[in-house]
């Protein structure tokens, strides 16, 4: 006690110290955490403005249903990081843009939202969602009808309420396009040099030493050499993100030969049950790979190698085992038929569960078919009775193909004839279909389709990876490539790979590897076994190049071939200059060089492509701005050196309507303001990517 009291004071200031410690790093881990929670949740910043994972994955899913729906159901790695590029850019431009607008003070008033949306000068996002589908007009009828509704709808409100804000958007950038148009200017002197450059003609004859002349090994580079050419063209080595540079080795998991008999006597047992089995749907849906719906199609719909012989079998014919592509593919041929090759019809759809089951909506499809034939409306009954969003179109559904509806309605539609109502059960309710319209008439094919991929067998697959994995075990990072060439296996390269790439050469699935790329550093061997659609893959990360401007060390393996070239140019420009000393004319250099002056006839300083050689700009630049007759000095181009005479030129007639020059000049600059301008911003703004760690 004595000792507590003798120092208490001590004791007390201690006390206190340790509290406000404990609660500063208290205030550190919970700082700390915030921040690594954030990091979770944040895909990236722009300008200040953090982006939500959550509500930019919906985004991305968005992008990735419409990208499925444009191409059929597939999305590949490819395809994916597509998705998530343009919603990583319509991010970009809703913030950039947005602070823009604000700064140039573009609203839109009440009034001209109103007129986008109800108006006479409706947006294009309203004539595409109310255009009325038998005149193509738009139909503000139907718009006025859907925004009395949404007070009773908060659904609909909510969609209403997005849709203005995109019109909105889209009249602030229609603003800002017409702003920085507006801004554009061409002189009347650019619009006659720009005539003279597509109408004014010489004629020339030149020599030219090429680069291949020398072999690479004749030239010896060095470090002053490849410094020289950095400086000259440093403005080149701008590198606008970060990027990274990857070796692998691939080991194959391709069907073997072994593979190859395996499953051609699996097939072949396949095919004997196919031929004698009672139930051809049931079993062509159990067995194949690769579903074909087990309805009517018309010819160019399967595989050419199938497809040019199929539709000449009877009904009760069977095909197969074939072998095409990659898979075999067996075949009965139920039933042919001449069909339509579109119809163009009108439905109402009954939703069971809102008629109280099947049977009550079975009997008000069937009282509305009565109706219908009884001459009533077809169009006013949709409009009463369908839950389909066609009914605001009178239930019409316009015209389509074989392969546009589920298999029940296609069916319906196809097999009727003109002006027949029909009933039918779909995944969507009850249809009362009218057909209205069948247009054409072609051959079509019922199939019982089988198709049988031929892949690898888990042995392959082990024994690859058993070798992937054995390389992973042995590799460093200083023996990647002398290890691989040393056990026989080809090391490929994937140069200059940026975050969110969804592709890499010789690699078919890559985003993960290349979001471990992105964690590692130079040198580093990633370490897993990676899984691509044909191989396991090792891999490791050979270079780094940051963003901004890039070193002579970043740069060096990719400039080497230009390096070269400009070192060939001083060699070959030395045997020019001996050749030029004393000539009076172009064929005397020629002569002393061992070679033939080519004559040029009729070329346009626009096009710079010198005949039979290729795109040399500052040569056919020097010609335009030479005097006629007079020996040129030996000139580098991207191919060779050359040396030239001009003949004469031949000069257009003056610029008859200097307005229509200006005005076809400023059409195609004012179309490329706008992207020049968002580049500018976005080039300004403060944007932190951090997309990779999510996808």
């Amino acid at each position: 006690m004595t000792f507590l009291r003798n120092r208490a004071g001590a004791i007390l200031i201690g006390a206190i110290g340790f509290a406000i410690i404990a609660f500063l790093i208290g205030d550190v881990f919970t700082t700390g955490q915030s921040f690594l929670n954030s990091s979770r949740t944040v895909v990236g910043t722009i300008d200040g403005e953090d982006i939500k994972y959550d509500q930019f994955n919906a985004k991305v899913e968005q992008t990735s249903a419409q990208f499925k729906q444009q191409y059929g159901g597939v999305m590949n790695a490819q395809m994916q990081s597509m998705a998530v590029d343009q919603a990583w850019q319509s991010e970009i431009a809703n913030i950039v843009l947005g602070k823009e607008f604000d700064r140039a003070g573009l609203t839109i008033s009440a009034d001209e939202l109103f007129d986008l949306v109800q108006g006479k000068n409706p947006s294009p996002l309203i004539t595409q969602y109310f255009g009325n589908p038998q005149t193509g007009e738009f139909d503000r009828a139907a718009v006025i009808t859907s925004l009395k509704s949404r007070d009773k709808n908060p659904q609909l409100a909510q969609q209403w309420l997005l849709l203005e804000g995109e019109i909105e958007k889209q009249a602030l950038q229609q603003k800002y396009t017409k702003l920085i148009s507006n801004s554009v200017y061409v002189s009347s002197l650019e619009a006659n040099d720009e005539y003279v450059n597509r109408n004014k003609l010489v004629n020339f004859k030149y020599v030219t030493l090429d680069y291949s002349s020398i072999l690479d090994a004749n030239v010896k580079l060095t470090d002053a050499d490849y410094k020289e050419y950095y400086e000259a063209n440093k403005k080149r080595f701008d590198n606008p993100q970060e990027t990274r540079d990857i070796q692998y080795v691939s080991f194959s998991i391709e069907p073997t030969a072994a593979d190859s008999a395996l499953v051609k006597t699996q097939v072949e047992k396949l095919a004997a049950d196919f031929r004698t089995t009672p139930n051809d749907s049931l079993f062509s849906a159990n067995n194949s790979d690769v579903k074909i719906p087990y309805s009517y199609i018309s010819k160019g719909k399967l595989d050419p190698a199938v497809d040019s012989v199929i539709f000449n079998y009877p009904a009760g014919s069977f095909y197969g085992p074939k072998f095409s592509g990659s898979s075999y593919k067996l075949i009965k041929v139920v039933d042919s038929r001449f069909s339509p090759d579109s119809v163009k019809a009108s439905h109402i759809l009954i939703n069971p569960a809102q008629a109280s089951g099947d049977d009550k909506a079975l009997k008000l499809a069937d009282s509305l078919k009565q109706l219908a034939q009884g001459g009533s409306s077809f169009a006013e009954l949709a409009k009463k009775y369908s839950v389909d969003g066609s009914k605001d179109q009178g239930g019409s559904l316009g015209t389509f193909a074989r392969g546009a509806m589920v298999p029940e309605f296609e069916n319906a539609a196809f097999d009727g004839r003109t002006g027949d109502i029909k009933i039918v059960k779909s995944q969507f309710g009850i249809h009362v279909i009218k057909i209205e319209k069948q247009v054409g008439s072609s051959k079509v094919v019922k199939l019982a389709y089988i198709e049988k991929n031929l892949s690898p067998s888990q042995k392959t697959r082990d024994a690859a990876y058993k070798k992937a994995t054995a390389f992973l075990t042995e590799v460093k990072a200083d023996n990647f490539s002398a290890l691989a060439q040393k056990q026989g296996y080809t090391v490929g390269l994937a140069d200059r790979i940026t975050a969110t790439q969804g592709y890499a050469p010789g690699l078919d699935n890559p985003r993960q590897l290349i979001r471990d790329a992105y964690e590692a550093d130079k040198g580093d061997v990633l370490a897993q076994v990676y899984t691509m659609d044909n191989a396991y893959v090792i891999a490791q990360v050979t270079g780094i190049k940051p963003k901004g401007q890039l070193s002579l060390e970043d740069v060096k393996k990719q400039i080497e071939p230009q390096v070269l070239n400009a070192k060939k140019a001083k060699m070959l420009t030395e045997k020019f200059d001996k050749a030029l000393a004393g000539a009076s004319s172009i064929d005397a250099v020629a002569q002393k060089l061992g070679k033939t002056a080519t004559p040029v006839q009729n070329m346009v300083f626009a096009n710079p492509i010198i005949p039979g050689l290729s795109q040399e700009n500052k040569v056919v630049g020097a010609v335009f701005g030479s005097q006629v007759g007079k020996l040129s000095k030996a000139i580098t181009g991207d191919r060779g050196v050359y040396a030239f005479v001009v003949q004469g030129f031949t000069n257009p007639a003056p610029l008859a309507n200097t307005f229509k020059q200006k005005e076809s000049m400023l059409m195609g600059i004012s179309q490329r303001s706008l992207g020049s301008a968002f580049q500018v911003l976005q080039d300004k703004s403060d944007i932190k990517d951090n997309r990779v760690k999510f996808y």
